[in-house]
């Protein structure tokens, strides 16, 4: 009899420590679990949040752009262009390839303002600078000549919401857009934005 009851004594104690050892993990994942699903829901939100917007690609009506003038006077709007061929030209004054291409853009237009097109008349760039020092942007515009009025920035570079829309991560880079609005070509070079117009000549 004695020995049943020390065996007793012995295993209460256990027993009780198995209890409390499952009372601690039930406790544990009434908490976690909750914090679990918080932290989730927030991964989940800020994923969400830096979801870009896909790119346009040939074909898509070009995401509206609206952006003040180098002077800030004006706001030009790339939808107020219908009727015409557009270019629209990311570029910025500190990269060396958009200077090289820049006397390229500037023969282009000169050619093909005045032409007559199978969707519109007249033929013009709408440059986007992805500069963000506003006398560098100015400094690029006047020594390569770029006589065209249509000259924008919010001077935000890369982070720019425009550049965002368009899925713009490179520069030079360029949109051919016709006087619907549709984009007909992507990242002109060189003869092939000549080769490109003529093509859409009457």
């Amino acid at each position: 009899m004695q020995l049943v009851l020390k065996l007793k004594e012995s295993i209460d104690p256990y027993e009780d420590k198995l209890k409390y050892m499952k009372k601690f993990k039930t406790i544990t994942l009434l908490v976690l679990i909750p914090l679990f699903i918080g932290f989730t829901n927030i991964e989940n939100k800020n994923q969400k949040e830096t979801i870009h917007p896909i790119p346009p690609k040939i074909g898509d009506i070009a995401p509206e752009i609206s952006l003040p003038s180098i002077d800030g006077t004006t706001i030009y709007t790339l939808s107020e262009l219908r009727g015409k061929m557009v270019l629209v030209n990311f570029w910025a004054s500190l990269v060396a390839p958009c200077r090289f291409e820049n006397p390229n853009l500037v023969k282009v237009y000169q050619n093909y303002n005045d032409k007559s097109f199978q969707s519109g008349n007249g033929f013009t760039i709408f440059s986007v600078s992805m500069d963000t020092d506003i006398n560098n942007w100015k400094n690029g515009i006047t020594k390569d000549k770029l006589i065209w009025p249509y000259h924008v920035s919010d001077l935000q570079g890369y982070d720019s919401k425009v550049a965002s829309d368009y899925g713009v991560k490179a520069i030079p880079y360029n949109f051919l857009i016709d006087g619907s609005g549709k984009i007909i070509a992507v990242n002109l070079r060189g003869a092939e934005l000549s080769k490109a117009l003529d093509s859409q000549l009457k």
